[in-house]
């Protein structure tokens, strides 16, 4: 077995203290999407320089939420697209419900994680891939460069400088990573899969969101197709719901983490790197109930739902 579906198959996740086994249905689903994932996955910055300067066998995998972006880079193109007129307010009413029943309930309870991707999905069901794309390439532009946190870009620009391929790994859909990691000049992206049919969205993934163990199981696929040595390759993240993908390079380090991690980290004698201010801590890394988490989400459907409108 893997080193990641070891992990995997005896683990409890961390941030939920859900144990999972390998027959798990979650679990089932994790790996269907790491590997959608990893096939979905095109270099958008070729190398450059002599192929021996290349470190072929080494690579460095980035988180995006919190990681290399403030905030949630899914809210800020849903923010974008909604500004645009890409969906309506009564979209994201319903998208912000299941979000908030998905949160009350857990990550990792696979119906209700099955009911907030189909909202998810609800929006671009029968759209067409170019056109979310290319709104997407906008966004980009207009509203996310700013939330980019240097000290990170410079932790990726430096596995870049030595040659190494640097992929982002996040549940953010595929073709929005995509967007991300080509205007940064970074390799490509591993993201969440929607379904497509000629050009066109069918409000159904391929698998599950690429969150948690199904980052992990994307890493190893790419791994695998890229030939190379997990034990070589680093990882960065925030969250320690990221801990399984963490777990299964032989550099990983804590970036920005919330608590969970941090504790992981420091008991594994793991890298801990923070670039944000002392009082930016205190307002980002809150002791989160699912009362808080509920809210929050509807917020933030409540939020959309007014650049919608205006």
């Amino acid at each position: 077995m893997s080193r990641s579906l070891s992990y995997m198959a005896t683990s409890e996740n961390p941030a939920k203290g859900r144990r999972v086994t390998a027959h798990d249905p979650v679990l089932a689903a994790y790996r269907t999407a790491g590997r959608a994932s990893a096939a979905a996955a095109v270099v958008t910055s070729p190398e450059s320089g002599e192929t021996s300067e290349r470190d072929r066998q080494a690579a460095a995998f980035f988180d995006v939420d919190n990681t290399l972006m403030r905030g949630a880079s899914l809210f800020h193109f849903a923010a974008g697209l909604a500004r645009k007129r890409f969906f309506t307010a009564a979209q994201i009413t319903r998208f912000a419900r299941a979000q908030a029943k998905f949160v009350l309930s857990g990550s990792e309870d696979f119906e209700d994680m099955a009911s907030a991707t189909e909202s998810a999905l609800s929006f671009v069901n029968g759209r067409n891939v170019s056109e979310l794309i290319d709104l997407g390439q906008e966004i980009f532009t207009d509203a996310l460069t700013d939330k980019l946190i240097p000290g990170t870009l410079a932790l990726a620009q430096g596995h870049l400088d030595s040659g190494q391929r640097v992929w982002l790994v996040t549940a953010t859909p595929v073709e929005l990573a995509t967007i991300i990691s080509s205007h940064l000049g970074l390799t490509g992206a591993l993201g969440t899969v929607a379904e497509v049919v000629d050009g066109t969205y069918t409000g159904r993934l391929v698998g599950a969101p690429l969150h948690g163990m199904a980052k992990a199981e994307a890493v190893r696929a790419l791994a695998e197709r890229e030939g190379l040595d997990l034990a070589r390759c680093a990882a960065y993240s925030d969250s320690a719901n990221d801990i399984p993908m963490l777990s299964i390079v032989g550099r990983p380090i804590a970036v920005n983490p919330d608590p969970a991690l941090r504790a992981h980290a420091r008991d594994n004698d793991w890298p801990i790197r923070d670039f944000r201010r002392r009082a930016q801590m205190r307002r980002a890394v809150p002791a989160v109930t699912a009362g808080a988490s509920v809210a929050a989400a509807l917020a933030t459907g409540y939020a959309i739902g007014r650049l919608a409108r205006r």
